[in-house]
Formats: structure tokens, C-alpha cells, sequence
């Protein structure tokens, strides 16, 4: 069994939007998990302890990414400057005609490689060919919620697939990967595949991925079509009665927010796309005052271009400061607890992750404080919410084993990955028409 002491780190603890530092303490991690946090010098140091000196280091929990496309890193830089209707049609869907589960296979390394390098421990994807992804979580000791996108146009055949992919890996990784099954729209799959993957849902006790109200157009369009919001026909078919994580719903209403609260559901917060798409802004501190939690979350880094977590952090405070027109909204605590407590449970672990106390898994990121955009550390939890760089987190423990140290990625060759996806880019950058996914709309 793994054993770890984190010694003489500043511990950050946040619940119900309040955040304490606990100065110069001790972690104990065995296995993979957290047995104890004590104040240095209290745990007794035995030869099998694997000693972290974490002395000036900020301890935090490992950060969430409750919603990602990581493969999609591959494509970066394809689809600039456009509106979302273009962003769609004429780039991402004709792009991704040229993917291959080798593409999916690094793009995946890639992006996991870019997460670890800045303290994710943890993401929610969603996308295909993900049989290939898992191989790549395996081998890079992060922990990840997987599921393989599926569209109404594919039928049963779409329904099965996303279902026999999650049954087939859930649990896979010795534990790290959990599974979801991922519909991608309500634009995209019609009632009857919608209710067929909440039955699927139940039937195997599996959570549901997905796309809800990216936008007020789409929520528009979904009531002159339907007469119902997406969030009503998700609600109608079953959807909501599921544990579901729905990305973005930044169309949502009132009323579906009132639909939304007291169910198992949460949402995936993704702002840096929100502002490079100008798809508006989602009723972040309306949602979590119906008591919705809300993650935070990259999307895709064609849209974001980072898989930056530390970056849609502080772009979520600064948005509803800005939004309310009340610079006293979602100060750092709050930001803080959206980033530990309430992104586990949007990622569905609530019990699990996103905590730095005994019992909780060891996903643990030391962040070096020292650089002279942080100092002085008057407050080291607002250093973290407006002046910490992705580039500040030095060692990164997941699962209790420890995957990056000292900026040194240790289960990956980032060289080989780089040169790999670098052999495909002039296929990867043609655009072909992929007729087997409606148009994006409105």
C-alpha cells in the first residue's frame, strides 16, 4: 500500500462558501486515500512514508473539470472568430469527419498531459471513440467520468453504444474511471432517444452527460418547435430524474430553474467559452440559490483553447461581478467552494473529492505561491481566485500516487505525444461534410 506524508503545507479547507487556510500542517495519505491532517510534526514519520517536503506550498484539493471534450485539443486553433452556428456547421462537425480512434487516442494524452500540468486531478468527458480515451486515462493516473457521445440520427444502434461502452469500463483504471452514458442534445436526439437512454439510465444506475440550453436562441427555438424549453423535454423524458450533468444552460429560464431544483442534477460551468462564443451568460448565482450546484468547467479547447481550470475559475467570479453589477457577488470563498465542494458534486462525488480532510480521496495539488505575481500572500485563498497561473501548480497526487512532481510529468512523454499529433494535423485540418449530424440550430 502507498504511503505519503505531505509535510509543512498550508492547507486550503472550503465549505458553504467559506474558505480557512490551516498554516504549516502535515498530510497523511494511505493508499488512495486521505487517513489524516494534522500540524507538522504530529503524524509520526515511519520508514515506509514517502516524504513530500511541501514547506511555502499551498495544499489544495486536486481541481475538477465537470465538463470536458479533451481529444478535441487536436483541433486547437481550427475555428476562430466565428459565431456558433458557423463554429458548428462549418468547422467542428466537418472536422471532426476526419476523426479516428488514434486521433481520440492522443488528442486525449494531450489534453490529460495539459490538465495535470495544471492541478486537474479530475474531468467529466464527453466524446467519442472513447474506448481509446480510456486507455489513455490508464496509463496517466488521473481520474476521469467518461462517456461516449451518442446523436438521435443513430437510433438504437446510438442508444446501445453509449450503454455498452459504460458498462463495458465503469470502474475501470482500479477505480478512477466512473461512466455516464451521453446524449448529446436535446437539439440532437428527439424524445423517444432521450427517454430510451433514461431508461438505460435507471435500468443500470448510471448517471446522464449532457448538452441542455447552451443558449436563449436554442431555448427559443425549442419553444417555437415544441412549445417546451430543452430543460422541460428533459424533464419530460426522464432526464432529470437521473443524476445528469448538463453543460452550460445559459438559456435556461425561471422556470426551469424552479424545474432544475430538488433534482439530481448539476451544472457544468464553462465561462471562457460562454465569452469567445458570445453565447451569454448562464444564471450562475440564480441556479445556486435554488440550491443547483454548479462546477466549473473548460468545454472543449476549441472553444476555450485551454483546459485551464484555474482560468474558467476566475473568469466565473469576474462574470458575475460583472453581471450583477455588484463587485461584492461571489467573492473568494464562494468561487472557492464552487471549485472543491460543489464541482465534486456536479462530477457526482460529492463524498469523495473535492476536500482535504481524512477519509476523502488523495487528489491533492501543491501550488508554490512564491512567484512575484503572488506575493505578498496577505490572503493565499484570493491569490488563488485572481492571480494563480496554471504553471504555479508543482506537484500533482492523484489517487495517491503522484503523477507530477516538481513540473515533472511522471506518467507521460509529453516529446512523443507533441510529435504524434503533429503527424496528423494537415489530415486533422480539413474540413469534410458530416452528414451524419443535423446542423446546429438556431
Amino acid at each position: 500500500m502507498n504511503e505519503l506524508l505531505v509535510r509543512g503545507a498550508d492547507v486550503l479547507q472550503c465549505e458553504s462558501d467559506s474558505c480557512s487556510i490551516l498554516t504549516n500542517h502535515d498530510i497523511r495519505v494511505e493508499g488512495d486515500r486521505i487517513t489524516a491532517v494534522e500540524p507538522s510534526g504530529s503524524i509520526e514519520v515511519v520508514p515506509e512514508f514517502e516524504v513530500i517536503e511541501a514547506a511555502g506550498m499551498l495544499a489544495a484539493p486536486g481541481l475538477i473539470n465537470t465538463h470536458a471534450h479533451v481529444p478535441m485539443g487536436i483541433f486547437r486553433g481550427l475555428a476562430e472568430d466565428v459565431d456558433i452556428e458557423t463554429w458548428f456547421n462549418e468547422y467542428i462537425w466537418p472536422l471532426e469527419a476526419n476523426l479516428t480512434a488514434d486521433d481520440v487516442y492522443w488528442g486525449m494524452q494531450l489534453g490529460l498531459a495539459e490538465m495535470i500540468s495544471a492541478g486537474v486531478t479530475a474531468v467529466a468527458d464527453h466524446y467519442f471513440h472513447m474506448d481509446r480515451a480510456v486507455v489513455a486515462v490508464e496509463q496517466s493516473g488521473i481520474r476521469a467520468a467518461l462517456g461516449w457521445a451518442v446523436f438521435g440520427s443513430q437510433g438504437t444502434e446510438g442508444v446501445h453504444r453509449t450503454v455498452s461502452f459504460a458498462e463495458e469500463f465503469s470502474g475501470a483504471a482500479d477505480g478512477r474511471i466512473t461512466t455516464w452514458l451521453a446524449p448529446h442534445a436535446p437539439y440532437t436526439c428527439d424524445d423517444a432517444f432521450l427517454s430510451a437512454v433514461a431508461w438505460e439510465a435507471e435500468r443500470l444506475n448510471l448517471g446522464i452527460h449532457i448538452h441542455a440550453a447552451e443558449t436563449a436562441g436554442q431555448t427559443e427555438a425549442s419553444l417555437a418547435a415544441h412549445g417546451r424549453t430543452p430543460i422541460k423535454v428533459l424533464a419530460d423524458s426522464g432526464v432529470l430524474d437521473r443524476p445528469a450533468i448538463l453543460a452550460h444552460c445559459c438559456g435556461v429560464t425561471a422556470d426551469d430553474i424552479e424545474l432544475m431544483a430538488n433534482r439530481p442534477c448539476g451544472v457544468a460551468h464553462a465561462p471562457k467559452t460562454y465569452l469567445k462564443l458570445a453565447m451569454g451568460a448562464a444564471p450562475v448565482l440564480e441556479m445556486r440559490a435554488a440550491g443547483i450546484p454548479v462546477g466549473l468547467a473548460s468545454d472543449g479547447p476549441v472553444s476555450n483553447n485551454t483546459l485551464d481550470i484555474l482560468e474558467s475559475l476566475r473568469l466565473m467570479s469576474l462574470m458575475a461581478k460583472h453581471e450583477s453589477g455588484n463587485p461584492r457577488t461571489m467573492p473568494v470563498g464562494a468561487a472557492l467552494t464552487v471549485a472543491t465542494r460543489e464541482s465534486a458534486k456536479v462530477y457526482g462525488m460529492p463524498d469523495d473529492l473535492g476536500c482535504l480532510a481524512p477519509g476523502f480521496l488523495a487528489d491533492v495539488i501543491l501550488i508554490d505561491l512564491g512567484g512575484a505575481h503572488n506575493q505578498p500572500t496577505h490572503d493565499p485563498a484570493a491569490n488563488l481566485v485572481y492571480s494563480t497561473r496554471a504553471s504555479d501548480v508543482r506537484t500533482v497526487i492523484c489517487n495517491g500516487e503522484v503523477i507530477m512532481r516538481d513540473r515533472r510529468l511522471l506518467t507521460f512523454d509529453l516529446d512523443e505525444i507533441k510529435a504524434r499529433v503533429g503527424e496528423s494535423m494537415t489530415r486533422l485540418s480539413q474540413r469534410v461534410p458530416n452528414s451524419r449530424i443535423q446542423r446546429y440550430q438556431p
